[in-house]
Protein backbone atom coordinates (compact mmCIF):
# COMPACT_ATOMS: atom_id res chain seq x y z
CA UNK A 1 0.00 0.00 0.00
CA UNK A 2 1.26 3.52 -0.86
CA UNK A 3 2.19 6.06 1.93
CA UNK A 4 -0.45 8.45 3.04
CA UNK A 5 -1.05 11.73 0.85
CA UNK A 6 0.18 14.44 3.59
CA UNK A 7 -2.56 17.41 3.80
CA UNK A 8 -1.97 20.34 5.63
CA UNK A 9 -4.92 22.88 6.12
CA UNK A 10 -3.95 26.32 6.93
CA UNK A 11 -7.81 28.50 8.34
CA UNK A 12 -6.80 31.92 10.35
CA UNK A 13 -9.49 30.85 13.46
CA UNK A 14 -11.62 28.49 14.24
CA UNK A 15 -14.76 31.02 15.17
CA UNK A 16 -18.36 30.34 14.87
CA UNK A 17 -18.93 29.81 11.39
CA UNK A 18 -18.90 27.41 8.38
CA UNK A 19 -15.37 27.76 7.24
CA UNK A 20 -14.35 26.15 10.89
CA UNK A 21 -17.31 23.63 10.52
CA UNK A 22 -16.17 22.95 6.99
CA UNK A 23 -11.95 22.34 8.38
CA UNK A 24 -12.77 20.39 10.66
CA UNK A 25 -15.01 18.30 9.15
CA UNK A 26 -12.52 17.72 6.26
CA UNK A 27 -9.58 17.00 8.48
CA UNK A 28 -11.82 14.35 10.47
CA UNK A 29 -13.37 12.80 8.03
CA UNK A 30 -10.62 11.91 5.19
CA UNK A 31 -10.08 8.37 5.40
CA UNK A 32 -6.67 8.01 7.90
CA UNK A 33 -5.46 4.62 5.76
CA UNK A 34 -4.64 7.54 2.54
CA UNK A 35 -4.41 10.94 4.58
CA UNK A 36 -2.49 11.99 6.81
CA UNK A 37 -4.23 15.48 7.90
CA UNK A 38 -3.11 18.33 10.19
CA UNK A 39 -4.96 21.44 10.88
CA UNK A 40 -3.25 24.95 11.14
CA UNK A 41 -4.94 27.58 12.65
CA UNK A 42 -5.32 30.59 14.52
CA UNK A 43 -7.15 32.28 17.66
CA UNK A 44 -9.97 34.07 17.66
CA UNK A 45 -10.99 36.93 19.10
CA UNK A 46 -12.75 37.45 22.62
CA UNK A 47 -16.26 38.60 21.64
CA UNK A 48 -15.88 35.89 18.07
CA UNK A 49 -16.85 32.58 19.82
CA UNK A 50 -14.79 28.99 19.19
CA UNK A 51 -15.50 25.86 17.45
CA UNK A 52 -12.77 24.38 19.26
CA UNK A 53 -14.76 22.26 21.01
CA UNK A 54 -16.77 20.65 17.49
CA UNK A 55 -12.79 19.86 16.78
CA UNK A 56 -12.26 18.38 19.87
CA UNK A 57 -15.43 16.01 19.16
CA UNK A 58 -14.53 15.46 16.07
CA UNK A 59 -11.22 13.83 17.14
CA UNK A 60 -8.70 17.01 15.74
CA UNK A 61 -6.23 18.63 17.51
CA UNK A 62 -5.16 21.91 15.46
CA UNK A 63 -1.74 23.46 15.46
CA UNK A 64 -1.66 27.21 17.16
CA UNK A 65 0.26 29.03 14.62
CA UNK A 66 1.59 32.37 16.28
CA UNK A 67 0.23 35.42 15.22
CA UNK A 68 -2.20 34.22 12.77
CA UNK A 69 -5.91 35.91 13.67
CA UNK A 70 -8.13 37.89 11.87
CA UNK A 71 -6.15 41.66 12.45
CA UNK A 72 -4.16 42.79 10.03
CA UNK A 73 -0.69 43.15 11.55
CA UNK A 74 2.85 43.29 9.27
CA UNK A 75 4.64 41.59 12.65
CA UNK A 76 2.12 39.08 13.67
CA UNK A 77 1.45 38.06 9.96
CA UNK A 78 5.60 37.77 9.63
CA UNK A 79 5.39 35.66 11.79
CA UNK A 80 2.76 33.43 10.96
CA UNK A 81 4.82 33.30 7.89
CA UNK A 82 7.85 31.93 9.35
CA UNK A 83 6.41 29.59 11.66
CA UNK A 84 4.37 28.19 8.45
CA UNK A 85 7.29 28.03 6.37
CA UNK A 86 9.65 25.57 9.08
CA UNK A 87 6.07 23.71 9.55
CA UNK A 88 6.32 22.77 6.10
CA UNK A 89 9.76 22.34 5.56
CA UNK A 90 9.47 19.61 8.43
CA UNK A 91 5.97 18.03 7.84
CA UNK A 92 7.00 17.85 4.01
CA UNK A 93 3.19 18.40 2.84
CA UNK A 94 2.05 16.79 -0.62
CA UNK A 95 -0.61 19.45 -0.59
CA UNK A 96 -1.56 22.60 1.36
CA UNK A 97 -5.20 23.69 1.49
CA UNK A 98 -5.96 27.28 2.51
CA UNK A 99 -8.94 28.87 3.93
CA UNK A 100 -10.05 32.27 4.50
CA UNK A 101 -8.20 35.46 3.27
CA UNK A 102 -5.83 35.71 6.15
CA UNK A 103 -4.89 32.04 6.03
CA UNK A 104 -4.76 32.40 2.44
CA UNK A 105 -2.50 34.71 2.19
CA UNK A 106 0.70 33.73 4.42
CA UNK A 107 -0.40 30.21 4.30
CA UNK A 108 0.04 29.95 0.33
CA UNK A 109 3.16 32.37 0.53
CA UNK A 110 4.87 29.95 2.97
CA UNK A 111 4.00 26.83 0.78
CA UNK A 112 5.21 28.30 -2.09
CA UNK A 113 8.68 29.00 -0.40
CA UNK A 114 8.52 25.65 1.02
CA UNK A 115 8.33 24.10 -2.40
CA UNK A 116 5.58 22.43 -1.39
CA UNK A 117 3.96 20.33 -4.51
CA UNK A 118 0.11 21.23 -4.85
CA UNK A 119 -1.16 24.30 -3.20
CA UNK A 120 -5.50 24.66 -2.71
CA UNK A 121 -7.49 27.61 -1.35
CA UNK A 122 -11.29 27.82 -1.00
CA UNK A 123 -12.82 31.45 -1.11
CA UNK A 124 -15.47 31.14 1.65
CA UNK A 125 -17.03 34.18 0.45
CA UNK A 126 -14.70 37.33 -0.51
CA UNK A 127 -13.86 40.54 0.78
CA UNK A 128 -14.00 42.61 -2.58
CA UNK A 129 -16.93 44.54 -1.45
CA UNK A 130 -18.61 45.26 1.71
CA UNK A 131 -15.82 45.51 3.89
CA UNK A 132 -13.30 48.34 3.40
CA UNK A 133 -12.75 51.28 1.48
CA UNK A 134 -12.47 51.22 -2.44
CA UNK A 135 -8.21 51.62 -2.18
CA UNK A 136 -7.94 49.14 0.24
CA UNK A 137 -9.69 46.72 -2.23
CA UNK A 138 -7.37 47.64 -4.97
CA UNK A 139 -4.45 46.42 -2.87
CA UNK A 140 -6.57 43.17 -1.53
CA UNK A 141 -7.50 42.13 -5.47
CA UNK A 142 -3.94 42.80 -6.39
CA UNK A 143 -2.83 40.31 -3.71
CA UNK A 144 -5.16 37.92 -4.47
CA UNK A 145 -4.37 37.92 -8.48
CA UNK A 146 -0.68 37.19 -7.44
CA UNK A 147 -1.58 34.38 -5.40
CA UNK A 148 -3.59 33.10 -8.00
CA UNK A 149 0.06 32.41 -9.65
CA UNK A 150 1.20 30.07 -7.77
CA UNK A 151 -2.31 28.60 -6.75
CA UNK A 152 -2.73 25.42 -7.98
CA UNK A 153 -6.68 25.24 -7.83
CA UNK A 154 -9.16 27.55 -6.91
CA UNK A 155 -12.59 26.22 -5.02
CA UNK A 156 -15.04 28.11 -4.02
CA UNK A 157 -18.40 27.36 -1.64
CA UNK A 158 -21.02 28.86 -4.53
CA UNK A 159 -21.22 29.50 -7.75
CA UNK A 160 -21.72 33.43 -7.37
CA UNK A 161 -18.61 33.97 -5.64
CA UNK A 162 -17.12 31.35 -8.29
CA UNK A 163 -18.49 34.09 -11.70
CA UNK A 164 -17.40 37.13 -9.03
CA UNK A 165 -13.50 35.93 -9.07
CA UNK A 166 -13.79 35.65 -12.96
CA UNK A 167 -15.08 38.86 -13.51
CA UNK A 168 -12.40 40.36 -10.82
CA UNK A 169 -10.24 38.93 -12.72
CA UNK A 170 -8.54 36.29 -10.01
CA UNK A 171 -7.16 33.40 -11.86
CA UNK A 172 -6.47 31.65 -15.37
CA UNK A 173 -9.86 30.06 -16.71
CA UNK A 174 -10.61 26.77 -15.54
CA UNK A 175 -8.81 27.13 -12.72
CA UNK A 176 -11.49 27.50 -10.32
CA UNK A 177 -14.40 25.05 -9.57
CA UNK A 178 -16.98 25.33 -6.75
CA UNK A 179 -16.84 23.19 -3.89
CA UNK A 180 -20.30 23.74 -1.66
CA UNK A 181 -19.93 23.25 2.21
CA UNK A 182 -20.28 19.89 3.57
CA UNK A 183 -22.15 19.90 7.00
CA UNK A 184 -23.16 17.41 9.58
CA UNK A 185 -27.10 17.97 9.05
CA UNK A 186 -28.23 14.76 11.50
CA UNK A 187 -29.43 17.24 13.86
CA UNK A 188 -31.37 19.36 11.82
CA UNK A 189 -33.47 16.95 9.69
CA UNK A 190 -34.96 15.96 13.04
CA UNK A 191 -35.05 19.14 14.48
CA UNK A 192 -38.67 18.84 14.35
CA UNK A 193 -39.27 17.27 17.19
CA UNK A 194 -37.74 19.54 19.57
CA UNK A 195 -40.72 21.95 18.73
CA UNK A 196 -41.86 23.66 21.68
CA UNK A 197 -39.19 23.58 23.90
CA UNK A 198 -37.55 27.12 22.86
CA UNK A 199 -41.09 28.85 23.47
CA UNK A 200 -41.39 26.99 26.81
CA UNK A 201 -37.95 28.46 27.60
CA UNK A 202 -38.62 32.15 26.88
CA UNK A 203 -41.86 32.09 28.50
CA UNK A 204 -44.08 32.20 24.80
CA UNK A 205 -47.39 30.73 24.30
CA UNK A 206 -46.99 28.12 21.16
CA UNK A 207 -48.92 30.28 19.01
CA UNK A 208 -46.52 33.30 19.08
CA UNK A 209 -45.54 34.12 15.69
CA UNK A 210 -41.05 33.43 15.76
CA UNK A 211 -38.94 35.36 13.31
CA UNK A 212 -35.25 35.14 13.92
CA UNK A 213 -31.65 35.80 12.19
CA UNK A 214 -28.91 33.18 13.53
CA UNK A 215 -25.31 34.98 12.64
CA UNK A 216 -22.20 37.24 14.13
CA UNK A 217 -22.93 40.17 15.19
CA UNK A 218 -20.65 41.94 12.43
CA UNK A 219 -21.35 45.11 10.27
CA UNK A 220 -21.12 42.52 6.64
CA UNK A 221 -24.71 40.73 8.50
CA UNK A 222 -26.77 44.47 8.38
CA UNK A 223 -28.52 43.18 11.77
CA UNK A 224 -29.93 47.13 11.90
CA UNK A 225 -31.91 46.06 8.78
CA UNK A 226 -33.00 42.89 10.61
CA UNK A 227 -34.31 44.99 13.33
CA UNK A 228 -35.90 48.12 11.05
CA UNK A 229 -37.52 44.69 9.64
CA UNK A 230 -38.73 43.96 13.35
CA UNK A 231 -40.14 47.05 13.57
CA UNK A 232 -42.34 47.13 10.59
CA UNK A 233 -43.37 43.82 11.09
CA UNK A 234 -44.41 44.34 14.60
CA UNK A 235 -47.04 47.42 13.73
CA UNK A 236 -48.79 44.44 11.62
CA UNK A 237 -48.32 41.58 13.87
CA UNK A 238 -48.40 42.86 16.70
CA UNK A 239 -47.90 39.59 19.12
CA UNK A 240 -44.50 38.42 16.76
CA UNK A 241 -41.31 37.90 18.70
CA UNK A 242 -37.99 38.54 17.00
CA UNK A 243 -34.53 36.24 18.28
CA UNK A 244 -30.90 37.63 17.55
CA UNK A 245 -28.90 34.57 17.78
CA UNK A 246 -25.16 34.79 17.87
CA UNK A 247 -22.44 37.42 19.34
CA UNK A 248 -20.12 39.64 18.30
CA UNK A 249 -18.36 42.95 18.44
CA UNK A 250 -21.86 44.78 17.58
CA UNK A 251 -23.83 43.52 20.39
CA UNK A 252 -23.88 46.63 22.54
CA UNK A 253 -24.40 48.80 19.45
CA UNK A 254 -27.39 46.40 18.36
CA UNK A 255 -29.36 46.06 21.74
CA UNK A 256 -29.53 50.25 21.81
CA UNK A 257 -30.82 50.25 18.49
CA UNK A 258 -33.51 47.74 19.79
CA UNK A 259 -33.88 49.84 22.82
CA UNK A 260 -34.39 53.24 20.19
CA UNK A 261 -36.98 51.84 17.81
CA UNK A 262 -39.25 50.87 20.72
CA UNK A 263 -39.02 46.85 20.60
CA UNK A 264 -38.44 46.24 24.30
CA UNK A 265 -39.31 42.63 24.44
CA UNK A 266 -40.67 41.64 21.59
CA UNK A 267 -36.59 41.24 20.39
CA UNK A 268 -34.33 38.52 22.64
CA UNK A 269 -30.73 38.88 22.18
CA UNK A 270 -29.79 35.35 22.98
CA UNK A 271 -26.12 35.20 22.17
CA UNK A 272 -24.28 32.03 20.85
CA UNK A 273 -25.75 29.13 21.30
CA UNK A 274 -24.91 25.05 20.71
CA UNK A 275 -28.57 23.95 20.39
CA UNK A 276 -29.15 25.15 17.37
CA UNK A 277 -32.05 22.53 16.25
CA UNK A 278 -34.07 23.98 18.75
CA UNK A 279 -33.72 27.11 17.75
CA UNK A 280 -34.38 26.47 14.07
CA UNK A 281 -37.62 24.22 15.33
CA UNK A 282 -39.60 26.90 16.64
CA UNK A 283 -38.63 29.50 14.25
CA UNK A 284 -41.54 30.39 11.84
CA UNK A 285 -38.92 32.65 9.34
CA UNK A 286 -35.73 32.57 9.34
CA UNK A 287 -33.95 35.66 7.99
CA UNK A 288 -30.40 36.87 6.86
CA UNK A 289 -30.29 40.39 5.59
CA UNK A 290 -26.17 40.70 4.88
CA UNK A 291 -24.88 42.65 2.14
CA UNK A 292 -22.00 40.35 1.30
CA UNK A 293 -22.30 36.26 1.84
CA UNK A 294 -20.57 33.05 0.54
CA UNK A 295 -22.84 29.90 1.23
CA UNK A 296 -24.22 31.60 4.48
CA UNK A 297 -24.40 28.23 6.88
CA UNK A 298 -27.63 29.47 9.04
CA UNK A 299 -29.76 29.47 6.00
CA UNK A 300 -28.41 25.86 4.99
CA UNK A 301 -29.02 24.69 8.56
CA UNK A 302 -32.40 26.48 8.69
CA UNK A 303 -34.00 24.18 5.29
CA UNK A 304 -32.34 21.35 6.26
CA UNK A 305 -34.93 21.98 9.93
CA UNK A 306 -37.82 22.32 7.09
CA UNK A 307 -38.34 26.48 7.79
CA UNK A 308 -38.85 28.95 5.36
CA UNK A 309 -36.44 31.79 4.63
CA UNK A 310 -36.19 35.44 4.05
CA UNK A 311 -32.67 36.69 2.96
CA UNK A 312 -30.98 39.37 0.82
CA UNK A 313 -30.03 38.53 -3.14
CA UNK A 314 -26.38 38.64 -2.51
CA UNK A 315 -23.21 36.46 -3.28
CA UNK A 316 -23.79 33.02 -3.44
CA UNK A 317 -27.65 33.54 -1.49
CA UNK A 318 -29.44 32.79 -4.43
CA UNK A 319 -27.33 29.63 -5.44
CA UNK A 320 -28.58 28.23 -2.13
CA UNK A 321 -32.33 29.89 -1.73
CA UNK A 322 -34.54 29.43 -5.00
CA UNK A 323 -37.10 32.53 -4.63
CA UNK A 324 -40.68 31.48 -4.20
CA UNK A 325 -40.17 27.76 -3.39
CA UNK A 326 -37.33 27.59 -0.61
CA UNK A 327 -37.83 30.99 0.42
CA UNK A 328 -38.17 34.41 -0.40
CA UNK A 329 -35.00 36.84 -1.54
CA UNK A 330 -35.39 40.54 -1.62
CA UNK A 331 -33.03 43.16 -1.92
CA UNK A 332 -29.98 44.36 0.38
CA UNK A 333 -30.38 47.24 2.61
CA UNK A 334 -34.30 47.35 2.38
CA UNK A 335 -35.71 46.72 5.51
CA UNK A 336 -39.55 47.25 4.20
CA UNK A 337 -39.75 44.50 1.19
CA UNK A 338 -37.94 42.24 3.68
CA UNK A 339 -40.99 43.18 6.10
CA UNK A 340 -43.63 42.32 3.74
CA UNK A 341 -41.70 39.13 2.80
CA UNK A 342 -41.67 38.03 6.14
CA UNK A 343 -45.36 39.21 6.94
CA UNK A 344 -46.54 37.18 3.69
CA UNK A 345 -45.03 33.98 5.01
CA UNK A 346 -46.10 34.48 8.53
CA UNK A 347 -49.51 34.75 7.19
CA UNK A 348 -49.62 31.41 4.93
CA UNK A 349 -48.47 28.64 7.46
CA UNK A 350 -48.91 25.90 4.35
CA UNK A 351 -46.87 27.76 1.98
CA UNK A 352 -44.66 27.84 4.60
CA UNK A 353 -44.81 24.44 4.98
CA UNK A 354 -44.15 23.92 1.37
CA UNK A 355 -41.04 26.21 1.27
CA UNK A 356 -39.56 23.96 4.24
CA UNK A 357 -39.88 20.81 2.86
CA UNK A 358 -38.60 22.06 -0.77
CA UNK A 359 -35.32 23.53 1.56
CA UNK A 360 -34.94 20.37 3.65
CA UNK A 361 -34.99 18.86 -0.02
CA UNK A 362 -32.17 21.23 -1.17
CA UNK A 363 -30.26 21.10 1.89
CA UNK A 364 -29.50 17.64 2.25
CA UNK A 365 -27.48 15.33 0.83
CA UNK A 366 -25.99 18.52 -1.28
CA UNK A 367 -24.57 20.14 1.50
CA UNK A 368 -23.59 16.83 3.71
CA UNK A 369 -20.46 16.09 5.17
CA UNK A 370 -20.27 12.74 3.47
CA UNK A 371 -20.03 14.49 -0.22
CA UNK A 372 -17.86 16.82 0.68
CA UNK A 373 -15.47 14.32 1.84
CA UNK A 374 -16.07 12.39 -1.14
CA UNK A 375 -15.53 15.32 -3.59
CA UNK A 376 -12.17 16.24 -1.92
CA UNK A 377 -10.92 12.61 -1.40
CA UNK A 378 -11.02 12.87 -5.37
CA UNK A 379 -10.26 16.00 -5.98
CA UNK A 380 -6.43 15.91 -3.68
CA UNK A 381 -6.05 12.19 -5.31
CA UNK A 382 -6.02 14.05 -9.09
CA UNK A 383 -4.09 16.80 -7.93
CA UNK A 384 -1.48 14.81 -5.96
CA UNK A 385 -0.87 12.47 -8.68
CA UNK A 386 -0.91 15.54 -11.87
CA UNK A 387 1.71 16.90 -9.55
CA UNK A 388 3.98 13.44 -9.00
CA UNK A 389 6.13 13.91 -12.50
CA UNK A 390 6.46 17.80 -12.46
CA UNK A 391 9.29 19.35 -11.37
CA UNK A 392 8.15 22.39 -8.54
CA UNK A 393 8.68 26.00 -9.16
Amino acid sequence: MSAPIRVARVIARLNIGGPAQHVVNLTAGLPRDRFESVLLTGRESATEGSMADLAAAAGVTPVMVPGLGRALSPRNDLASLIFLFRYFRRFQPHLVHTHTAKAGTVGRIAAWMARVPVIVHTYHGHVFHGYFSPAATRVFLGIERALARVTDRLLTVSQSVHDELRRYRIGRPGQAAVLPLGLDLARFLEAERRRGELRAELGLAPATPLVGIVARLVPIKRHEDFLESARLVSARVPGCVFLVVGDGERRNELEAIARARGLGERVRFLGWRRDLDRIYADLDVVALMSANEGSPVSLIEAMAAARAVVATRVGGVPDLVEDGMTGLLVPPANPVIAADAIVALLAEPERRAAMGAAGRKRASPAFSVERLVSDVDRLYTELVAAAAPRSRR
